[in-house]
């Protein structure tokens, strides 16, 4: 399973990056290869001991999907036989010659829509090993038609939100607070900076959580005070006091 993964990989990897989003509407390489293998299996020839399965596979697709593949073509068709061999391998099928595909057009399918028919053909069979007289071969060509299931539409972008925003007031000053959270104290790397001998460099953060403004004091050596209460962690309110050290700030929440 491993051989036939990567294989799958490169077909996938074929078309990556900015041809990708062409292909949504039209035919899948990956598509394709699955199918193939299904036709395959779908029929088997059993001689005496062995399980012989097509060896030529006759891809048929609308003209505008051909196009989509006109730089890739030849590399596409080299995976698929790839694809099919393991997969007769790993299955262990037999098979008169390598496995062949055949790519061609046929105006008479839409784009998304495509036919496989499959034939067990003896051309360069070794004279050694001649395929055994009760095979079918040359059998007429039995051609299934596919039709890639519709793609679901991109999901529309969820609108961008603001984040959250609240204020903190102190020395008539208003500083604006960005979520998800500032961390307040007398040191110069604190988001809000308090002039303030009695507080901790790192004092305390307004943090927002579950959609919550929370004060939550950071091991500060004075403690934090809401309202008038210590607080380790508390739900912050609109007009809420936080006191650390010796400075009063009014809380905010904006709307």
């Amino acid at each position: 399973m491993a051989l036939l993964r990567t294989i799958e990989s490169k077909i996938e990897g074929l078309f990556e990056g900015v041809f990708g989003r062409a292909f949504r509407t039209h035919v899948q390489p990956i598509e394709l290869a699955r199918k193939l293998v299904k036709e395959m299996d779908e029929h088997k020839s059993v001689s005496v001991s062995r399980v012989y399965v097509p060896n030529e596979y006759s891809v048929y697709l609308s003209a505008q999907d051909r196009k989509q593949f006109s730089g890739y073509e030849p590399s596409l068709v080299s995976e698929l036989q790839e694809y099919l061999a393991e997969h007769a391998r790993r299955e262990r099928y037999s098979l008169l010659t390598p496995p062949r595909v055949l790519v061609l057009t046929d105006d008479d399918l839409v784009v998304g829509e495509f036919g496989i028919g499959t034939r067990l053909v003896a051309d360069e069979v070794s004279a050694e090993a001649p395929p055994p007289p009760d095979l079918p071969l040359e059998q007429p060509e039995h051609t299934m038609v596919y039709r890639t299931p519709a793609q679901e539409p991109d999901p529309a972008p969820e609108p961008e939100q603001e984040p959250a925003q609240a204020t903190v007031t102190f020395d008539k000053k208003t500083r604006v607070v960005t979520a998800p959270k500032a961390v307040l104290g007398r040191s110069r790397e604190c988001d809000v900076r308090l002039p303030d001998a009695n507080s901790s460099r790192r004092h305390a953060e307004i943090r927002y959580e579950d959609d919550t403004w929370w004060i939550v004091d950071l091991g500060s050596t004075n403690g934090t005070v809401l309202n008038g209460k210590r607080a380790k962690k508390e739900e912050l309110r609109d007009g809420d006091v936080i006191t650390l050290g010796s400075t009063d700030i009014v809380f905010g929440i904006r709307s």
